[in-house]
């Protein structure tokens, strides 16, 4: 897919425009049913608790996760610790998402709270109407280019598998993504910015590894669980993104305990 152009196309159309939890293997992926399924919408909120503006986005954030077919990550990163509070759940790993999805794109844009939708655009994370624009715009741009995936466990073993890509489409080499979530957390806030507050967050993202490469080809993956999940996390999500940070066309979620 040219990202370039459509993200084009999509800033201009955004200016103009005012899980579930199996326990046994689910049938092989298959790209021809692809259109049969709703769309899985892939928005990852990028927010720092020692960021003001920031607590009305993980709010937003939050009303989104409740839609079943939108996956919907909470990204902590530490831009902002010098200001007088060190983020508790952040990682040096979502900054660097986060600036490398601004390279992707061209844009430089790096700022909280920032959503990223579909691994394509970058809106104010505040702002649910912009997201659900952005929502639209991708949703156009990935029409009959989504590839199913299917994620599940076996005793010790969490097993993933990705469809190969449908006829007539070219794909980038893309990135097959596990991560390992915290559902909820509350945090006080001591110092900073949002002294005095308590914020609640949705689907934290503790970890995010590149597990595979997917090259077009029908691709399965077997990882051992205890070797992936860390104490505190209780679901987890795999996606599928061309390159390391461009299209997300594929997501799965699942609860684990």
């Amino acid at each position: 897919m040219r990202l370039a152009s459509i993200i084009t196309l999509s800033t201009a159309l955004l200016l103009t425009t005012g899980p579930v939890m199996p326990e046994e293997a689910p049938a092989p992926a298959d790209a021809s049913s692809a259109q049969s399924r709703p769309a899985i919408d892939v928005l990852e909120l990028f927010t720092s608790q020692g960021c003001d503006s920031c607590p009305p986005a993980d709010d937003v954030l939050s009303k989104f996760a409740e839609r079943p077919n939108v996956i919907a990550l909470t990204m902590p990163v530490d831009i902002w610790d010098y200001l007088g509070w060190k983020d508790t759940l952040a990682s040096e790993k979502n900054s660097e998402r986060q600036r490398v999805y601004a390279k992707t794109r061209g844009d430089g844009a790096i700022y909280t709270p920032q959503i990223i939708v579909n691994g394509m655009l970058g809106v104010m994370g505040s702002d649910a109407r912009a997201v659900e624009q952005a929502v639209s715009i991708t949703n156009q741009a990935l029409y009959g280019a989504r590839i199913p995936v299917r994620f599940w466990h076996d005793r010790n073993t969490l097993k993933v598998e990705a469809a190969a890509a449908p006829a007539g489409h070219r794909y980038k080499e893309a990135t097959v993504w596990f991560a390992v979530i915290q559902k909820r957390a509350e945090v006080p806030i001591e110092h900073g910015e949002n002294k005095g507050k308590t914020i609640v967050y949705t689907n934290i993202v503790r970890e995010m590894l590149p597990v595979g490469s997917w090259n077009g080809e029908a691709l399965s993956l077997q990882l051992t669980r205890t070797a992936v999940m860390r104490p505190e996390t209780d679901a987890a999500v795999v996606l599928l993104q061309e390159g390391k940070a461009g299209p997300i066309i594929g997501a799965a979620w699942m609860g684990l305990w």
